[in-house]
Parts: structure tokens; C-alpha cells; sequence
């Protein structure tokens, strides 16, 4: 079996909700993979230096980098650290995540050659950004998505839908919280049962700002913080519709879980989502931040029973593919290659 160094955010340990470094490097070690990770350090001069040094420290041990690369800030980390397994000559292999990496690779077109095309793979989680990659000029791609177990999600066909809606997500100002709320309070009006249901850690100052909107206009809701998985799975039970508001997007697993579960999806159409989900097949696809449409899917939803069931019986199938003991053959295919 390989060594792999895998460089990234971890995020989980300090009560952030788990990036990609957290979920599948222990999932690599129980195939049999040596895994060594960096930095969950908080402090981000202090992260970058201690990913810095753990390269340093172990480029005679590892037989790959793996890097995280996302596209906000932390795309810097992944701009470092390549550069340093270059000058090391380690081969490494970038994981993308974010929605906004498109734009992150007409905005830094050099940097973003030297990173991406110097890298011995590129692993796509999404049909999208495996597209926009490779139309930018990229050949050294791989597509290999989110994965869950999903043996660890109970279907649930649903068909007769009470006006229970499910949120899950880091509270951040991208992913758009206060659009759940605002549908929620039209929502009201003709349903005044409704309830909604917020899962997640907080992010920036959108967690705040939600409740206090909550509050202020007397909403039912409930902030349950960030829950653990079979948490948040057991909780859904409770719940009918659920609600994505994303701005950005790529392949959010909160999506594939919801899949699973059976729960009827209503999402903003942006980023890889529309790869992942087929409008009233899968689910409900809507402008994003634009409550009227949501609001009417939601509606559609209560009232049409056939559509209902449709969507949450073909979401589990199209959510199977997604199984680890599946996508786990395509991780193994390219680390144990030479």
C-alpha cells in the first residue's frame, strides 16, 4: 500500500463542520493506506507553516501529496504546498472543491497552470467542475465523487408532505441561510404549521444574523447547532422537504444524504448542482435567491402527491451510486497505480 501526506483544512477537531481532509482520510486508512494529515492548526499562518514543515518532514516517506484546493482563500494553501512538493519533486495529487474555482482560474490564470497542470492528477467531486476543467485546457482529470455510506441512511418514501422543512449546512453567507427563513415566513401565510428546522455550525456572522431575523418575526424554527451525522439523519425523520439555498455550489454531500433519506429536495439551480440533481426527476430546481420560486416548489410539493413520491424514490437510486464501497475502487485505481 501507498503513503499519503494529505494536506488541508481539518476543521472537524475544533468544532467546524468537517471538510473533505476530515471524511476521507480515515476511509483511505481502513483501506489499507498509510496516512499521515495537516493542519488543524487554527491560527493560519501557523496551519501553512506546519503543512510547509509535515512536507518537508515526510518527502522521503510519502509516495503522494494529496492536497485540498478550494477557492477562496485557502486556494493559497494549495498554491504553497504544490510549489514546495515541486521543488521536491513529490508527486502530488489536487482534490478541487468550491463552486467558485471556475472563476478562481480566470482570475489567476498562471498561478492556477502551474498548480493544476504540474499536479499528477486533478480529482473532479462533480461532473461540473470536471467540464470546466477540462474545457480551460486540462487533460490530467478524474472524476470521483463525494461518497457516503449508505448503509447509514434509512429510505423513507415520502408522497403526503407536511410543510416540515430540513436545512443542512454551515452557517455561511454563501450557502444563503436567510433564504430558508424568508420562504419559511411567506410559507406562513397559507400554511401557518409550518416549521423549519436549521442544521449546522456557524461559519461568519449568517448563523447570528438568522436568529436574530427568527426572533424578530416570531418564525418557527429550530437551531439545533451542528449535530453528528447520525444525529441529523435521525432528526430527518421529523421532517418532509428539504431546502438547499446555495449562491455557490459544487456537490454538497448534505444533498446526496438528503437523497438517500428519501426527503423531496428543493435547491437553488447554481454551480454542480444541476449535474447532481434533474429537475422533477430528482428533485426541484429554482433561481437562486429568489424566494417566490421556492416557495412554489414547496407548494407543488404539498399538493402533488405523484411528483412527491417520484422524486423521493428516484433520489435513492441516483443517491446508490454515490455508495463508498463503490467510489472507493476509483481511489484505489489511482493511488495504487505507478
Amino acid at each position: 500500500m501507498k503513503n499519503l501526506l494529505y494536506i488541508g483544512n481539518e476543521l472537524e477537531d475544533r468544532g467546524g463542520a468537517p471538510t473533505s481532509i476530515d471524511k476521507l482520510s480515515p476511509l483511505l486508512r481502513n483501506e489499507g493506506f498509510e496516512v499521515k494529515t495537516s493542519s488543524s492548526h487554527k491560527n493560519q499562518v501557523l496551519r501553512l507553516s506546519e503543512m510547509l514543515n509535515s512536507i518537508i518532514k515526510n518527502k522521503s516517506w510519502a509516495d503522494y501529496v494529496l492536497i485540498d484546493t478550494y477557492s477562496t482563500r485557502n486556494f493559497w494553501y494549495a498554491v504553497l504546498t504544490a510549489q514546495l512538493c515541486r521543488n521536491l519533486q513529490l508527486d502530488y495529487i489536487v482534490l478541487l472543491h468550491g463552486g467558485e474555482l471556475p472563476l478562481r482560474l480566470k482570475k489567476n490564470p498562471q498561478l492556477s497552470d502551474s498548480l493544476f497542470k504540474n499536479a499528477k492528477l486533478n480529482i473532479a467531486p462533480s461532473r461540473y467542475l470536471f467540464d470546466v476543467f477540462q474545457k480551460a485546457g486540462f487533460t490530467n482529470l478524474k472524476y470521483i465523487p463525494n461518497s457516503i455510506f449508505l448503509k447509514y441512511y434509512p429510505f423513507k418514501s415520502r408522497k403526503v408532505l407536511k410543510p416540515k422543512l430540513l436545512w443542512v449546512r454551515a452557517f455561511a453567507e454563501i450557502y444563503n441561510p436567510m433564504l430558508a427563513l424568508k420562504v419559511l415566513e411567506e410559507l406562513l401565510i397559507e400554511y401557518p404549521e409550518a416549521e423549519l428546522c436549521m442544521v449546522g455550525p456557524e461559519k461568519d456572522g449568517s448563523f447570528k444574523e438568522c436568529v436574530n431575523y427568527a426572533e424578530k418575526n416570531k418564525l418557527q424554527v429550530k437551531f439545533t447547532g451542528k449535530l453528528t451525522k447520525p444525529e441529523w439523519t435521525a432528526l430527518s425523520e421529523e421532517y418532509d422537504i428539504f431546502l438547499n439555498t446555495t449562491n455557490i455550489d459544487n456537490t454538497p454531500v448534505s444533498l446526496i444524504e438528503a437523497m438517500a433519506l428519501g426527503l423531496p429536495i428543493v435547491s437553488t439551480n447554481v454551480g454542480g448542482i444541476p449535474y447532481l440533481l434533474q429537475h422533477e426527476e430528482t428533485g426541484i430546481l429554482v433561481p437562486p435567491d429568489e424566494e417566490s420560486a421556492m416557495l412554489s416548489a414547496i407548494k407543488k410539493l404539498l399538493i402533488d402527491e405523484d411528483l412527491t413520491e417520484k422524486l423521493s424514490r428516484n433520489a435513492r437510486r441516483q443517491s446508490e451510486k454515490f455508495d463508498w464501497e463503490i467510489i472507493k475502487e476509483n481511489w484505489k485505481e489511482i493511488l495504487l497505480s505507478e
